[in-house]
């Protein structure tokens, strides 16, 4: 008998509790620090010289010790993840609304007193470990339920569809999207020949790219993203009855992302962006959440909705089918050991509890299989679920044994089933008319390499998603296409790809084709290649705002603002005043703040005192901050006007369009870039531009310029501002 438990928590941390249920993991034991081990126990008297013959000889082959320490510290790395290898994670807890049995007889999703223990890791899809967080690309989105029934994994993206349709094919698309083999580059980027070779011969990964070339793409944080289930499932209630269902995360803060030139620039300045943001949202208490929401269609009436939902290359429009809240997720404890908790975490999409099934999503069906063996190899055997991340809260009980990495000492001479050695009485599991069994599935079908011909629309959703997007939305998805073909050497694939796009919409193509010296795109010519294959349009809909980005509802209050930051700029000579009361309110709707100035240390105010500097101009940039705050001060907004640096990090803040708040002279940091921007006349505070706050701060009241600022934040990106594609920055 085999049952995993574990051990009590020597001690969590504060306001981290989870009563009852709390995820341990096992420590290593150690002693008061005073001494070090081998593996083995043994005191180690020198762990500073290895054994030699003499002061001055050579090394010895006896010394047991260093050959220990060396032979463990070359094998601490295993194999990375073929996909996904970047990532993070955090436990938390998850609670569900009110019981779901009219769906399902999970029993995590029936009592709304109930926390489940879980484990979330984000990633990024495409770059191996050492890639940067801010590229473009889809994030996953795992999250490991400990429920009383054993372990549920809900395996999802950051992008509710995918590439492709059929498992064959993807050992193909991770090859294309990988660097190519022959000078392994680029990292973490689909913008090469081979990727965009394969997708222009798979039309099917036409609505994809559509996502993938949005700014969805490149979220601003893990706690401000999507997370969807992509393939559908099946939920089982207790009376037999089955609905098929999409899975969808929502988070808390709103969707925010970035745009791709700020996004370039954090890769270089901090790679461990979205890393980071986690870690440190939940050390402060800014705990992040997401509402998990289901869309549910009862067996046998998949047809009413003119959508294949075994295709994981369609999604189901709100607009036709809402989604339903079930419960909330909130993560509340980082890791304690990044590489115990994080890398040696195993998800796999067969890892279900009793009322809910896999449906026949071809492609679902096949990661069944991928994903099992990518644990093996990846964990170094089959015992890859008896490591504490992976172990189910609930008793387990079986009779596989031994393999590599045995983690449990098993009694007694009963290793099999049936039998009558182990307790005295027959046991016996035989699957009796009171056994769990799986829904009815149709049998006696040809065998057939086929897919049905209600996957053969592969443009019709591109063209919603197109059709949805706002015009800076479009504009951003038209910069896209054209920078990844743009490093595409062979303009053969260039006029494929733009080809097929004439299938989604004939101007997006003729904008995409423009500056890549092509030929008019022909969809003609994409529709006589092989792949293509003729279909009737499935999706009635012309447009769905639930696609469009900013589409999502943003959090109200405290919430909106929390762990947003504001950059604040000043020099010696600043004046102060205005400014302190100003921090104060920004403090208590939650945002944080930074001073950066021309160097470290302190400046001088404009009153005779000292002002503390966190960062030099030189170490940091506007594209690490979500706001910008302009301070007044004569002879300080003079020293920054003679600073290239000083400008580029007002006209890029300006060009990505975040907020910012000029006060008194910082209003000048404006107009000398080009712009005639200065208060209304006989008014203490203007916007002249959507999100750019002017006001005086000896006349203006600070709660008035506090409040526009903050609407400005919580209003997001200001991308309809003027001239801000034509700033130089």
């Amino acid at each position: 008998m085999s049952t995993h438990r574990r051990k009590a928590s020597p001690g969590a941390k504060p306001g981290t509790d989870l009563p009852g249920k709390q995820i341990q993991l096992e420590t290593a034991r150690q002693d008061s620090g005073q001494s070090i081990t081998t593996s083995q126990g043994r005191v180690i008297s020198d762990n500073h010289h290895a054994l030699r013959m003499g002061e001055r000889g050579p090394l010895l082959m006896q010394d047991f010790l260093l050959r220990e320490k060396l032979a463990h510290f070359a094998h601490e790395r295993i194999p990375e993840r073929v996909v996904n290898a970047r990532g993070a994670g955090a436990h938390g807890v998850f609670k569900v609304y009110k019981p779901l049995s009219e769906y399902t007889t999970a029993a995590f999703l029936q009592d709304p007193q109930v926390e489940t223990p879980v484990f979330v890791r984000f990633s990024s899809s495409l770059g191996g470990r050492a890639s940067a967080d801010t590229v473009r690309d889809v994030r996953g989105f795992a999250v490991k339920f400990y429920t009383s029934e054993g372990n549920f994994d809900l395996l999802g993206n950051s992008l509710p569809v995918f590439f492709i349709q059929d498992p064959m094919k993807y050992p193909d698309l991770v090859h294309a999207m990988r660097p190519e083999p022959h000078h392994d580059m680029p990292q973490a980027s689909t913008a090469h020949d081979s990727f965009w070779d394969f997708a222009s011969l798979m039309p099917e990964t036409t609505h994809m790219l559509m996502w993938l070339m949005s700014d969805r793409a490149l979220p601003r944080s893990w706690r401000m993203m999507e997370g969807h289930g992509v393939h559908s499932f099946k939920l089982i209630n207790g009376r037999g009855q089955t609905h098929l269902v999409k899975f969808h995360w929502r988070p808390r803060l709103g969707v925010q992302t970035l745009v791709w030139d700020e996004a370039q620039k954090i890769a270089g300045r901090d790679p461990d962006f979205h890393r980071r943001d986690l870690w440190e949202a939940i050390e402060r208490g800014h705990l992040p959440e997401w509402e998990l929401g289901i869309q549910a269609v009862a067996a046998g009436r998949e047809d009413e909705l003119d959508i294949d939902l075994l295709d994981p290359t369609k999604l189901i429009p709100e607009e036709l089918l809402p989604i339903l809240p079930v419960g909330r997720l909130i993560l509340n404890r980082n890791p304690d050991n990044h590489f115990a908790e994080v890398e040696q975490s195993a998800f796999h999409p067969g890892h279900v509890v009793p009322g809910i099934d896999f449906s026949d999503d071809p492609l679902l069906q096949g990661r069944l299989l991928a994903y099992t063996h990518a644990q093996l190899h990846r964990l170094g055997g089959p015992n890859f679920h008896a490591l504490p991340i992976n172990r189910p809260l609930s008793p387990v009980h079986h009779f596989q044994r031994d393999a590599q990495h045995q983690g449990v000492i098993h009694r007694g001479r009963a290793a099999y089933e049936p039998n009558t050695l182990g307790q005295g009485t027959e046991l016996r599991v035989d699957g009796s008319a009171e056994a769990e069994q799986p829904p009815a599935a149709e049998l006696g079908s040809a065998r057939l390499r086929r897919r049905s011909p209600s996957f053969d629309d592969h443009f019709s959703q591109a063209t919603l998603f197109w059709n949805s997007q706002t015009t800076s939305g479009k504009e951003h998805i038209v910069a896209a296409f054209r920078h990844e073909l743009a490093q595409v050497h062979a303009s053969e694939i260039r006029q494929r790809m733009v080809d097929n796009l004439a299938h989604v919409d004939p101007k997006l193509a003729a904008r995409v084709a423009q500056p890549l010296g092509l030929m008019p795109p022909d969809a003609a010519a994409a529709a006589g290649r092989l792949g293509f294959r003729s279909s009737q349009p499935t999706c009635a809909l012309q447009e769905a705002p639930s696609l469009a980005q900013g589409s999502r509802p943003r959090a109200e209050g405290h919430a909106a603002t929390q762990t947003l930051r504001v950059a604040v700029l000043v020099a010696d000579g600043v004046d102060m005043v205005p400014v302190r009361k100003l921090l104060h309110e920004l403090e208590d709707a939650g945002l944080e703040h930074q001073v950066i100035a021309p160097h470290l240390g302190s400046v001088g105010t404009a009153g005779g005192r000292t002002l503390a500097v966190d960062l030099s101009l030189g170490q940091s940039g506007s594209v690490l901050f979500d706001a910008l705050l302009l301070t007044g001060g004569a002879a300080a907004v003079e020293t920054l006007l003679k600073m290239g640096s000083a400008l580029h990090f007002v006209l890029e803040a300006y060009r990505h369009g975040k907020p910012i708040c000029a006060l008194g002279e910082g209003a000048d940091l404006l107009a000398s870039l080009g712009f005639s921007f200065s208060p209304e006349r006989g008014s203490a505070l203007s916007i002249p531009t959507p999100g750019v706050i002017l006001a005086d701060g000896h006349k203006a009241q600070e709660a008035e310029i506090s409040s526009a600022f903050i609407a400005a934040i919580v209003a997001g990106r200001h991308g309809d501002r003027l001239n801000g594609e034509a700033i130089p920055a």
